[in-house]
């Protein structure tokens, strides 16, 4: 699946600021960073989405040893280390902002580390997969009665006046909408997951019209996470590769990572 650290935005903010949020993060049972001063670094691009980064002080560095592949750190900004915690080693998981250029000064000796790469992140006590979360991004679920229609080759898959519209900083508008007004014959289950921080692991559905298949088409959200209730249940298809009618108006396919 796509994912927004491959989507380049021109211009992107680059945000460096404290958090009040007490940040772990923990290789199985071995705490290898506890910080109640942590920095959150919001910046996207290639290999790069936000992330806590903790100082040296509250890091275990007698875990830490420089990688013996180290590649370009973050942004060109880190140096890559191992991490080294009850009898396995993370490679290159753990980096260290040494020196950074503007604006991340203040990232200067400060820790990050890698995300779903064996690590395991904690805000206060609630574990946080795929990435930090961004205070300035919002998603918002609202309910609308606009008429939604889903075409896929020319036929009418999902016909709903009782969408959900999705709304999410830097994405498109994304039509959440009742499973009883979905055509489910053409639905195929997919084997893919997907994981959002904002909205939880994500199943998906491939799209077959007459012998041609179009795969991850749709997705669910069966239990989102507290924050996002709403979209439970609710099916959604990629406006970037479906057709879209809003009230009887043609939606543009909007150019997004997830484009064909």
């Amino acid at each position: 699946m796509a994912d927004l650290a491959h989507w380049h935005v021109d211009p992107f903010p680059v945000e460096v600021e404290p958090t009040p949020r007490w940040v772990r993060v923990k290789a199985g049972d071995t705490l290898v960073g506890d910080s109640r001063r942590a920095l959150l670094l919001s910046w996207y691009g290639p290999g790069m989405l936000p992330t806590y980064c903790l100082p040296a002080d509250d890091v275990a560095t007698d875990l830490l040893a420089p990688a013996a592949d180290p590649g370009p750190g973050l942004g060109g900004a880190t140096v890559p280390h191992d991490v080294r915690a009850g009898g396995a080693t993370l490679a290159g998981v753990a980096h260290l902002f040494r020196d950074p250029p503007p604006p991340l000064e203040a990232l200067a000796g400060h820790w990050t580390f890698a995300w779903e790469s064996g690590l395991t992140w904690y805000e206060e006590a609630l574990e946080v997969r795929v990435h930090a979360r961004d205070p300035h991004k919002r998603v918002d679920v609202v309910p609308s009665e606009r008429h939604v229609q889903v075409a896929v080759d020319g036929r009418v898959v999902a016909d709903s006046r009782r969408p959900h519209a999705l709304f999410e900083t830097w994405l498109p508008t994304r039509w959440y909408l009742p499973s009883e007004d979905v055509d489910q014959s053409a639905l195929e289950p997919s084997d893919t997951v997907s994981m959002c921080p904002y909205k939880g692991t994500a199943r998906y559905w491939s799209v077959r019209v007459g012998d041609a298949l179009h795969r991850d088409l749709a997705w669910s959200y069966p239990e989102p996470v507290v924050e996002c209730p709403r979209i439970a249940g609710l099916v959604c298809f990629f406006n970037e590769r479906v057709d879209i009618t809003v009230d009887g108006e043609p939606v543009e396919r909007p150019h997004t990572p997830w484009s064909e």
